[in-house]
């Protein structure tokens, strides 16, 4: 087995840089209705900016990454996000948050696929604990950025909302002075492989992709919503306060960090296809007692099996997305990866709509009827050789 690569900790790192800077919005949801005076759909246009060009770049970027690597393409990634956080406590012009917002977004496309590739390269025979950590980086990210956000929101002051930048741009050093290393083993690695396998083939099966992209979709919708409503969820249906919104956030990605790891890891043994099976059929009653919820305890405890059904089969998804599409690693990895956290968040003024004409609980019961999607797509993907062993 080969020895597994610490580099692979820093792809991590990078992955948190992007994601604590994405997170950080729906914390601020509150803050900005609060300060701009808007309504849901307005709220949920700021993460629709945040979204729409990231889910548009990430497979864009990806394609591009397949044909001509560049070593800036992952580090300006996380300088992007981390500055477009930090200049929104100097305006509180709507449009100009919109745009923060949707910078944000466009360096979480950069990075993504780049990053993922050059994980998948340096993974050899573990690539589910491999993609397991460098997602556990995003998740880790997911987790502490609304807390971070609404520290400074609520408490200290959202001038603070600048050590987004600081620390985003000193990951990005370190990726930059980093990665040029990283391509050069990768290119050993694969020139080994190569001798060792000389009859591999690596073959795109778009037909299988195809499939995924419906079980990817479903996901992204279930983890963006959460990722947008939860805040207003505990405020204005369980009628607690903005931070305990923001810490019930931070408990899902909590969970959801330690969830992806594992998951990575029982994926290499149960197999990817059966552990996307067995997480969204979890995710329908964890959904439906979730948005059905009207008492604080009860929903809180209900952010445990809603964890481990999104974020079980995280990596899982993105390896049978580079497996399908062996050919085009960075792309599958752009889809996959990319928009599992970002493809939702087109769906969020409309969901947004829906709260403000019926209500905000009875618009996320969308949320259990996306997880009977989700179950219905992963039943129709073909068994890997992997799930066969």
């Amino acid at each position: 087995m080969q020895r597994f690569d610490p580099r692979i900790y820093l792809f991590a790192c990078g992955h948190f840089s992007v994601d604590w800077a994405q997170s950080a919005l729906p914390a601020l949801i509150p803050y900005f209705i609060a300060t701009c005076h808007l309504n849901y759909q307005d709220a949920g246009s700021l993460m629709f900016a945040n979204i729409l060009l990231a889910s548009i770049l990430q497979p864009l970027f990806g394609y591009y990454a397949d044909k001509v690597s560049k070593p800036w393409i992952a580090p300006i990634g996380p300088l992007v996000s981390g500055l477009a956080i930090a200049a929104i406590p100097f305006t509180t012009n709507y449009w100009l948050i919109f745009l923060c917002s949707m910078l944000s977004g466009v360096g979480s496309a950069f990075y993504h696929p780049e990053a993922a590739r050059m994980v998948n390269g340096l993974a050899g025979d573990q690539k589910g604990r491999a993609l397991g950590t460098f997602s556990v980086g995003g998740n880790a990210g997911f987790a502490v950025g609304p807390m971070v956000s609404g520290f400074f929101a609520y408490v200290a002051g959202i001038e603070g909302l600048v050590v987004f930048g600081i620390v985003n741009t000193v990951i990005a050093l370190l990726l930059y002075h980093q990665i040029p290393r990283v391509r050069a083993d990768i290119k050993k690695l694969r020139i080994a492989e190569e001798k060792a396998h000389p009859n591999l083939v690596r073959e795109n099966d778009w037909r299988s992709f195809g499939k995924l992209t419906f079980a990817i979709f479903a996901r992204s919708t279930a983890f963006s919503t959460c990722n947008a409503f939860i805040p207003l969820y505990w405020m204005h249906v369980l009628n607690t306060s903005a931070q305990n919104g923001s810490l019930a956030l931070t408990i899902l990605f909590t969970l959801g960090a330690f969830v992806t790891y594992f998951g990575g890891l029982i994926s290499d043994r149960l197999g990817f296809v059966r552990i996307m099976r067995l997480s969204f059929a979890l995710m329908i009653p964890a959904m439906a007692l979730l948005v059905n919820s009207t008492n604080v305890t009860v929903a809180t405890g209900a952010l445990v099996p809603v964890a481990f059904a999104l974020f079980a089969p995280y990596s899982a998804i993105v390896v049978l997305g580079q497996t399908y599409l062996g050919k085009n690693i960075a792309f599958a990895s752009g889809v996959t990866l990319g928009l599992q956290g970002t493809f939702g968040g087109l769906l969020a003024p409309l969901i947004g709509r829906a709260a403000d004409t019926w209500g905000l609980q009875p618009a996320l019961q969308i949320l259990w009827v996306i997880a009977i999607i989700a179950t219905i797509a992963s039943f129709l993907l073909p068994i890997t050789a992997e799930d066969k062993s």
